[in-house]
């Protein structure tokens, strides 16, 4: 296994050093075992395109996008004041997450409390960097072999973000699919507004067993998303059906990370 040491920002910081980037890991980046894998693929991604960069580590707490959601004003509110209290020690200006939630929060919450920055989703930097030059792909990777992307809400209806995700999928694929409800008119995994830490709510079916018959009918061997939450629930949509042996599920960061060109 490749050991990549990823830095700590109060460590860069104790040496004189301050890193240009905070990539920041998210909850189900740090404690999640399947999101795990992406904040892993994202932290190679980042060290062989020599992104000055750092983590907070132990320093990092949730960004209060799901207390908010389930109507615990005053505890995201505290949360809030906590990170940008943090942030503004380490004197942070641009901020990178896989977590179109975390996302959100940073670019249009925390600016009702001065908490300014630029915020950057995975899927805009990955771009950036392969237009760049600073990362490149062996293109044929997964050249003949289907490609449907679901499209997270935070991202999409949340933010108009549609375009980055497709662009990086092309950039691997001649086989990208669209499901029949996708960009505006995406249907949810079923995990926002804090519903993935609750019981479902009575009804016929459940979200994510609705959106992983989209994939389904779509006759993709790969699901590619851009949201830790997704992964989860469409995962589950996957077991569910029973079809683990037939789709496979990953982050686009993921499907990037596995077919960097290394010279």
């Amino acid at each position: 296994m490749e050991y990549i040491e990823v830095p700590i920002m109060s460590e860069c910081f104790a040496k004189g050093q301050k890193p240009e980037y905070l990539f920041w890991v998210g909850c189900l980046g740090s404690f999640d075992d399947r999101a795990k894998k992406i904040s892993k693929a994202f932290a190679r991604i980042l060290h062989y395109a020599k992104v000055d960069y750092a983590i907070l580590g132990k320093d990092e707490s949730c960004c209060g996008d799901p207390v908010r959601r389930a109507g615990n004003e005053m505890l995201y509110q505290m949360q809030a004041f906590t990170n940008i209290e943090i942030l503004k020690m380490y004197e942070v200006k641009k901020i990178i997450t896989f977590c179109p939630h975390c996302f959100n929060t940073f670019k249009n919450e925390y600016t009702d409390f001065e908490g300014e920055y630029e915020v950057i989703h995975s899927t805009d930097f990955l771009l950036q960097l392969i237009n760049e030059g600073k990362l490149k792909l062996n293109t044929q990777a997964f050249e003949n072999e289907k490609i449907a992307y679901h499209d997270p809400c935070y991202l999409g209806r949340a933010n108009n973000m549609y375009e980055s995700s497709r662009i990086l999928l092309d950039m691997i694929t001649n086989k990208r699919v669209e499901l029949k409800r996708c960009k505006s008119f995406a249907l949810c995994c079923g995990a926002g507004g804090a519903q993935m830490f609750k019981e479902a709510e009575k009804g016929n079916k459940e979200v994510f067993i609705e959106r992983i018959e989209d994939v389904i009918e779509s006759e993709s061997k790969v699901l590619a998303t851009a949201c830790p939450y997704c992964m989860v629930m469409l995962t589950d949509g996957i077991k569910y059906k029973n079809k683990e042996e037939d789709i496979s599920n990953f982050d686009i960061i993921e499907l990037i990370s596995k077919y960097i060109q290394i010279d």
